[in-house]
């Protein structure tokens, strides 16, 4: 028996997958007598008028069976005397287009159905896309419905032709084309003669018959460690599975991002010793000497491995809110998870034509080349090289949402190329220099709120108490440093994170900055925080109410705003993101200037000391 055939169904609404699937399964007796029987019972109440309705069987949510379309991934586990199978049946509707991107992460195979009524459609050339942007280099185009053109031998060479195109222009790998008919059973599991003029495999025999591995290009052993496993003070082992490769006891192995080498002293799979382990297995690896090893590292031998903290990569958007040059996000990349941002979008990819276009945002289901830049160095490759530490996703850092999936094409080598400097006058000898901690207070709020004010009164007596400060203004800023910064938000997505970086720079000199932007989004607010540093930020938000910061308003900001004078403008035109966990809360509208300054104060003098 072949190894196992991890496989997917795609394709536009209505073209048949879960009919296709269901059929199989049926024609193929892989099915229990009490599930025919369901399914017997089902198509009674179906869209076929009595006659069996195999999409049943792969379409089990309630509102799958109403519309007759397919929402969920529905994952289905089936053997014959030839292979074994797991194969994903996705949905084929534009707004479900991220379920279906779930699906192809995990196949080998993709199976693309195509109405012969219709053609090949917009859907259909997105769910290749994306399927060869996953990685998939086996592609089977099902030309389904062949009974609604009559078993036209014309209509069917037509598509193929498109198809064969199609392939060309996506530089898709090893496809093959099959006519099918999924309700009348045609070409699915035996030929029919109803279409005399095909003689090529049924859809099953392909499946049974083709080789997923005669073009696998990944070497060496490589493990990404999941867990430290330490029952006691004499044992201290590596959990994961292998993802490409093999390993015995006794060779010596790498441990990445460090590089530290080690010998493997001894091997657990399946909780039982073993002297040898591949592919697949989930092991437990120990060493023959202590190394700094953690979840997220990667143990290799005889592979070549990228460490470094930027990287080109296509990306599928699958969020609600569109993404920004500049967007923050957690990225997870094998075991390993860590702050990333998108540094750039390169270009989007045409959905049709293919063509690159100039984008500033992505919007839902678009694929576009970006540059990511990751907090810390992680270790990865090309997905063409290893795809489990080729691909990555993006994670919302306030609501937790997987925002994208990427893969990654090539590192950037300014990565590799630049190095921090150290220097022997450290950030501690400035600090003891001049008697204090450096910290950075951030004060956020909207414009008008009195942050500017508070900000300097505090500097003041910070002053008068003999310490070293520098006061970042928003203003201030952007007449210098952020001048060819407009306010669209990812204009001030990179104007946070520049003021960040300054305020990090400056707290290493030795100061205690104090900053006031209205930085709106709690996202780049959090981002300053990671970049500063979680010990060294104080947030301060200015929750003056957006009434009074009107009545204050000598600039006319606010109406002008109000008359469409000034896009984009905060509180108005432009969303103002509350904190959420705002080390102190501050409403000029109610307290004095003098007592606000004094909380602020005493807040830094608790914080370690670093006012006093």
């Amino acid at each position: 028996m072949d190894g196992l055939l991890k496989f997917i169904t795609c394709g536009s609404v209505d073209d048949g997958k879960s009919t296709l699937i269901g059929h199989m399964l049926y024609d193929a007796k892989l099915l229990f007598t009490d599930q025919e029987r369901a399914l017997e019972l089902d198509s009674r109440m179906g869209s076929r008028e009595g006659k069996t309705d195999y999409s049943l069987l792969l379409d089990g949510l309630m509102a799958e069976r109403e519309q007759g379309i397919t929402i969920d991934v529905a994952y289905r586990y089936f053997t014959t005397e030839k292979r074994s199978f797991i194969v994903a049946d996705t949905p084929g509707h534009e707004e479900y287009t991220r379920n279906m991107a779930v699906g192809a992460s995990f196949a080998d195979l993709a199976v693309i159905l195509v109405d012969a009524s219709r053609g090949i459609l917009v859907q259909t050339k997105r769910h290749a896309r994306i399927c060869a942007l996953m990685g998939i280099r086996h592609f089977i185009f099902a030309v389904n419905k062949m009974d609604l053109v009559r078993y036209s031998q014309n209509e069917y060479k037509k598509i193929e032709k498109a198809i064969r195109k199609l392939a060309i222009d996506l530089e898709l790998c090893h496809v093959k084309v099959i006519p099918v008919s999924a309700t009348e059973g045609d070409n699915i599991t035996l030929r029919h003669s109803r279409m005399p003029w095909y003689r090529g495999k049924t859809l099953l025999e392909a499946l049974e018959t083709i080789n997923i591995d005669e073009d696998a290009c990944e070497q060496g052993f490589v493990m990404p460690v999941q867990r430290v496993c330490r029952p006691n003070h004499a044992f201290r082992g590596f959990q994961g599975q292998i993802e490409t490769g093999s390993i015995q006891e006794g060779v010596e192995i790498t441990v990445l991002p460090s590089g530290e080498r080690a010998g493997v002293e001894s091997i657990l799979a399946a909780g039982q010793k073993a002297t040898a382990v591949g592919k697949g297995q989930a092991v437990t690896v120990s060493l023959n000497r202590e190394v700094d090893v953690s979840r997220g590292c990667v143990l290799v031998r005889d592979a070549r491995l990228c460490v470094g903290t930027m990287f080109t990569a296509s990306l599928l958007w699958m969020d609600d809110k569109e993404l920004m040059q500049g967007g923050n996000f957690l990225l997870k990349l094998g075991t390993k998870m860590l702050p990333a941002s998108v540094m750039d979008i390169k270009y989007r990819i045409d959905i049709n034509t293919g063509e690159h276009l100039a984008a500033s945002r992505l919007y839902k289901n678009e694929i576009a080349v970006c540059d990511i830049a990751a907090a810390s160095p992680l270790v990865y490759n090309t997905f063409a090289m290893n795809k489990g530490l080729g691909s990555f996703i993006l994670i919302d850092r306030i609501t937790n949402m997987t925002s994208a999936c990427g893969m990654i094409e090539h590192s950037l080598e300014r990565a590799e190329n630049i190095v921090w400097q150290k220097t022997d006058i450290t950030r501690q000898i400035r600090a003891e220099k001049m008697g204090q901690e450096p910290v950075t207070v951030w004060f956020t709020g909207l414009s008008g709120s009195g942050k500017s004010a508070l900000a300097n009164e505090i500097e003041k007596k910070l002053s008068v108490m003999g310490k070293h400060t520098m006061l970042l203004d928003g203003d201030n800023i952007r007449m210098g440093l952020n001048k060819n910064l407009g306010f669209e938000p990812e204009d001030r997505i990179e104007n946070i994170r520049r003021i960040a970086e300054v305020a990090k720079l400056m707290n290493d000199a030795g100061l205690i900055v104090l900053a006031s932007f209205i930085s709106p989004f709690e996202s780049d607010r959090q981002d300053a925080r990671r970049i500063i540093g979680e010990g060294n930020f104080i947030e301060v938000y200015v929750s003056t109410p957006l009434e009074v910061c009107e009545r204050r308003d000598v600039k006319g900001l606010y109406q002008k705003a109000r008359e469409g004078k000034i896009p984009n403008f905060t509180g108005i035109s432009s969303p103002y993101e509350i904190p959420e966990n705002a080390e102190i809360v501050i409403d000029t509208s109610n307290q004095a200037l003098e007592t606000s300054a004094e909380l602020v104060i005493k807040a830094l003098e608790l914080h370690g000391g670093r006012a006093g």
